[in-house]
């Protein structure tokens, strides 16, 4: 939801850092998966109770995340690349709410797999319209420089973030933190397979 706001702050300066990586022959793929091993080091900062360190690495994941894009778009973007992107990027997500489940199973593993299960939604819903948009040969207008066709929802990037950051600071509420935006993932899941539903439909089957 806040993506569009985001985007628009964030990109100016992963193009310069993009410009200035290009110099040393840097390629996307490598920060794709640089970025993708520094934010599974919050895993086990989680489960040991490091939080600071945690939200360290989930920052710069998310960081390497936005200029590997940065890089591939003053570049060629290629089909490897976005899939490396997407799917990494939903094994980080995942890694993070388990890692807070491991730091106190007791109080948060509840909470975490229901998380975890929202996600299961958010992702298939993204990424099987995805498919459908391509065989349409459907372009998302309000993300025009993605590799694929991106379908908005409540829960988006910006959203998933703003809840990590929240979490590392304050850990203790994490059981309620899961909840709310669980809430807003199953919302998000929701809004995507009706909408997703009704695009297809009036595809499939144009007005005569």
């Amino acid at each position: 939801m806040l993506d569009r706001v985001t985007l628009k702050w964030v990109r100016p300066p992963l193009v310069k850092m993009a410009q200035f990586a290009l110099r040393f022959g840097v390629r996307a793929d490598q920060v794709t998966l640089l970025g993708f091993a520094i934010g599974m080091l919050a895993l086990p900062a989680l489960a040991t109770g490091h939080f600071g360190w945690a939200l360290l690495f989930i920052c710069l994941n998310r960081v390497m995340d936005g200029l590997d894009g940065a890089l591939a778009r003053l570049t060629q973007p290629t089909e490897q690349g976005a899939f490396l992107d997407i799917v990494l990027d939903f094994i980080f997500y995942s890694a993070v709410i388990f890692g807070f489940a491991l730091a106190d199973p007791s109080r948060n593993a509840l909470p975490a797999a229901g998380l975890i299960f929202s996600f299961v939604g958010t992702g298939s819903s993204f990424l099987a319209f995805a498919v459908f948009a391509e065989r349409f040969k459907l372009q998302s207008m309000r993300y025009p420089n993605k590799g694929f066709f991106y379908l908005t929802g409540i829960a988006e990037g910006t959203e998933t973030i703003g809840f990590f950051v929240l979490m590392c600071l304050f850990p203790s509420a994490f059981p309620i933190l899961a909840g709310v935006f669980f809430g807003l993932c199953v919302l998000t899941t929701l809004s995507r397979v009706i909408g997703g539903v009704h695009t297809l439909k009036s595809l499939a089957n144009p007005p005569q």
